[in-house]
């Protein structure tokens, strides 16, 4: 399998620049995986595909203003930080640019020394170890100096940091957003919930390992970088009262999915607990316990693309993303949403 089957032609101006202003006022395109059939709607009728006894799974990571700009400490010169991953308390592994001249002992300055920084190691694909020293609380700090980390797709600036959030979340982690969750408002999940469904939480602090690109010919020679996940006693207890119902697990997000799939064993039982994963979801993958997903438009030739199409077949999905074309949906982050059962 080549990562060339999973391209298709987007024009530019599809790209969502925005978040609309109305979370919940997407389009959604429903696509039946058996059939593959396309219907067009707004994001709201997805509760008209929801029957009780569902579950919609969600993952409550909330993402943290992981990107940061600073100076050397020696030479003055500019330097940007990309937050990735906690290794301890205070040492983080980064994405630091320029990364030529970002070797061990190099320091580092944000808002005029509020926060400092020593790069101590360089680890895998050239990100940076740092240490870092302020006084106070760092997420206070973070909250104070750091960007939201938006995707380099995104051109215009994000006037609302909470758009980039979802509704849900709640633990601070992640360097991008579970985007597929964005669609969500209060009112309208607690209308589901009023239908008999379930919400279950699962949290996965999503990594930009997820967006990388696919480098190789061969699919089957990717390799994905690991996340940290976690899923709480009573939530797993949730989902698997669910399918021992006979009730449908509904994945929010590839990142829910991935959560999913990583805890769940042969039988579809979920497991709670945590940890790190690195699943690499491509056509052929046998799911254990999702059977439906919420997501939206992805890149071409993404590890994201690949997951849904091994969901729902190569073939349908990128029929479907011809038709999204068509309809001039909106693509990627801020863009309209599917939902595929």
């Amino acid at each position: 399998m080549k990562t060339s089957d999973f391209y298709f032609e987007l024009p530019p101006e599809l790209i969502a620049q925005d978040p609309l202003e109305d979370r919940s006022a997407s389009r959604l395109l429903a696509l039946d995986r058996k059939s593959g059939h396309i219907k067009h709607e707004r994001f709201v009728d997805l509760k008209e595909y929801l029957r009780a006894g569902d579950c919609l799974v969600v993952n409550d990571t909330k993402v943290i203003p992981a990107r940061l700009y600073g100076k050397k400490t020696d030479t003055g010169a500019s330097v940007e930080l990309l937050l990735l991953k906690r290794r301890e308390h205070d040492v983080w592994e980064t994405l630091v640019k320029p990364g030529k001249k970002a070797k061990p002992g190099c320091l580092l300055s944000f808002g005029e020394g509020l926060l400092t920084g020593e790069i101590i190691d360089v680890v895998d694909d050239g990100n940076r170890l740092i240490q870092f020293t302020y006084e106070g609380i760092f997420e206070e700090i973070l909250d104070q100096l750091g960007e939201m980390p938006l995707p380099p797709y995104i051109t215009h600036k994000l006037r609302d940091k909470n758009r980039y959030q979802t509704v849900y979340a709640k633990w601070e982690g992640s360097a991008a957003a579970p985007t597929a969750g964005l669609h969500f408002t209060g009112q309208m999940l607690e209308e589901i919930r009023r239908m008999g469904v379930e919400i279950a939480h699962v949290t996965l602090h999503v990594g930009l390992g997820t967006f990388r690109p696919v480098k190789v010919e061969n699919v089957d020679e990717h390799h994905m970088h690991s996340e940290f996940y976690q899923i709480e006693e009573d939530q797993a207890r949730l989902i698997n009262k669910t399918r021992e119902s006979g009730g449908r697990i509904i994945a929010v997000g590839t990142t829910s999915c991935r959560t999913l799939e990583s805890a769940a064993d042969d039988q579809g039982v979920l497991r709670a607990g945590s940890g790190w994963t690195d699943i690499f979801i491509y056509p052929g993958y046998d799911f254990r316990i999702m059977d439906g997903l919420v997501t939206n438009f992805h890149l071409p030739e993404s590890t994201l693309l690949m997951l849904v199409s091994a969901f729902a077949g190569k073939e349908k999905v990128l029929a479907a993303y011809e038709e999204a074309v068509r309809a001039q949906y909106r693509f990627f982050s801020f863009g309209d949403a599917m939902f595929i059962i």
